[in-house]
């Protein structure tokens, strides 16, 4: 799982079959003291996430377990909405 930041939204009005009905966001991904990691990547949103919530992303094939329903062709997908990060320094 990796934390990160919707910055936007993806509308695609065609899409494979498995897609209709997700909502899709740019998250940029963060490392542990909020600085940009790589560059944004699109996830699928299940849970109702908007612009500016810090998230939780899995990634990969584990993905698309998510959606138990049916086999979906997605590689990252927001799991949770964080209320707050506590991180120890050293």
């Amino acid at each position: 799982m990796r934390i990160g930041t919707v910055v936007g939204n993806v509308w695609a009005t065609r899409k494979e079959d498995g897609l209709t009905g997700l909502k899709f966001l740019f998250v940029q991904l963060e490392d542990t003291k909020g600085v940009p990691v790589d560059v944004p990547l699109i996830a699928a949103d299940r849970i109702g996430a908007g612009i500016g919530d810090t998230v939780m992303v899995t990634l990969g094939s584990a993905a698309r377990f998510v959606i138990s329903e049916k086999d979906v062709p997605i590689d990252a997908v927001v799991i949770g909405i964080v209320d707050s990060i506590d991180v120890e320094s050293r």
